[in-house]
């Protein structure tokens, strides 16, 4: 198979399950509010524990997901999971009490690999001098998902709290029939090696990983940015609301130009920044870039203004793709599902806590008898982590031991 036309099959199938993810965001409040007869903040409360639920899973079985494609292949693993989640959204879109959207986003959280095998599919075929450029493709394809999940999703609120499940549903299941058409297997025999339980779980996977170089403080750089970033998914439709009176459609909008944004950045920008800045010069931007951003949110009281801000945070957004090409060179090429499993479970480990954090800071500062009323605290949270990512990129390394 042509390598662009396998890398255009997996942009598609990223952006297809971005679409899916984005189009339930607009109407979780409402959602959440309708099967639990509570307030905003306490809605608020309640989809943290939802985010949370979700990254547990992803955090429990990212590595075993990893090592799997490493053992049986990218396109089966990819094409289960995909599967999967097809059904998982048709039972939300069904789920008449929070329980039951409980067990959903636990399912979907096993399930939901789709990131780290097809970022692990594209390592598989990209050159270490292609990596970053590519792994920014990747974060450019859910950018675009974002663009037209949201939109819709802020679309369909309108014929009810249901619809943007359905939706995603349809959607997850085109992008299997899609998978299964045209992708082809690119694990050679050669890369393939054998699953081990040992390696399979994330605290053995932590401790294979932590013995190269360099890769145990980047992945605390990433786990940290990824807490801070979490913020967005985890309270922007809260924030929105409480700052500025958002609808559902507002907020759908708001999203998609995030997700244009994104896209433009990590899917051309990036190669501009990278040529500039190097990695490490990447990183540093972005961190810097995000740092300031959250400020400007966390006190902005007007809704028009953080519209037009909103695509200019997306400026910020190259900080992953470059410690994803990092790391990726540290690790031998047998390795790389594993390595994308781990970084996966980095990731889950900050959706585990970062949701909770950050609408709990939410509500605090917004319940009725809150002493000080700032929706947007949670983004001060943010900006501080922000500063805590550059400061550890920039320190002196330790002298590392030989892999």
């Amino acid at each position: 198979m042509n390598p662009r036309l396998g890398i255009l099959v997996i942009l598609i199938t990223l952006a297809i399950d971005s679409m899916g993810i984005g189009l339930i965001l607009p109407v979780m409040p409402d959602l959440i509010r309708e099967v639990t007869g509570g307030d905003l903040a306490h809605a608020a409360l309640w989809g943290g524990v939802l985010t949370t639920s979700f990254a547990v899973m992803q955090f429990l079985f990212g590595p075993a997901v990893g090592g799997l494609s490493d053992r049986f292949g990218r396109r089966p693993v990819l094409l289960i999971s995909l599967g999967v989640i097809a059904i998982d959204y048709l039972v939300m879109a069904l789920a008449g009490t929070i329980w039951l959207l409980l067990v959903t986003r636990i399912v979907g959280g096993i399930a939901a690999a789709t990131q780290a095998t097809a970022t692990a599919y594209i390592a598989d075929i990209s050159t270490p001098e292609q990596k970053a450029a590519r792994f920014g493709l990747v974060g450019a394809a859910f950018g675009a998902g974002f663009v037209l999940g949201p939109a819709i999703g802020g679309l369909l609120a309108g014929f009810g709290t249901r619809a943007p499940f359905l939706a995603a549903a349809v959607l997850a299941g085109f992008n299997l029939g899609l998978g299964w058409l045209v992708l082809r297997e690119t694990l050679t025999d050669r890369l393939r090696r054998a699953f081990d339980w040992r390696r399979a779980n994330p605290f053995g996977a932590v401790r294979q990983m932590g013995r190269l170089p360099g890769v145990q403080r980047r992945l605390l750089i990433l786990f940290l940015y990824e807490f801070a970033f979490i913020v967005y998914p985890a309270t922007w439709a809260f924030f929105t609301q409480a700052r500025f009176g958002w609808t559902p459609g507002t907020i759908g909008a708001s999203l998609a130009l995030f997700g244009l944004s994104i896209a433009a950045v990590q899917g051309g920008l990036i190669r501009v920044i990278l040529r500039l800045l190097g990695e490490r010069g990447t990183v540093i931007w972005g961190l810097t870039f995000n740092a300031c951003a959250f400020l400007f949110l966390a006190f902005v009281r007007d809704g028009t203004a953080a519209l037009i801000f909103t695509p200019i945070t997306a400026l910020g957004a190259v900080v992953t793709p470059a410690l994803l090409a990092i790391m990726s060179r540290t690790v031998p090429d047998n390795a790389q599902g594993e390595l994308q499993g781990m970084v996966a479970s980095a990731r889950a480990v900050a959706q585990i806590l970062s949701p909770l954090a950050m609408t709990s800071v939410f509500a605090a500062f917004t319940a009725p008898a809150a002493p000080v009323q700032l929706p947007g605290a949670a983004f001060l949270v943010s900006a501080a982590l922000m500063v805590a990512c550059g400061l550890i990129h920039v320190a002196p390394p330790r002298a590392d031991a030989p892999a």
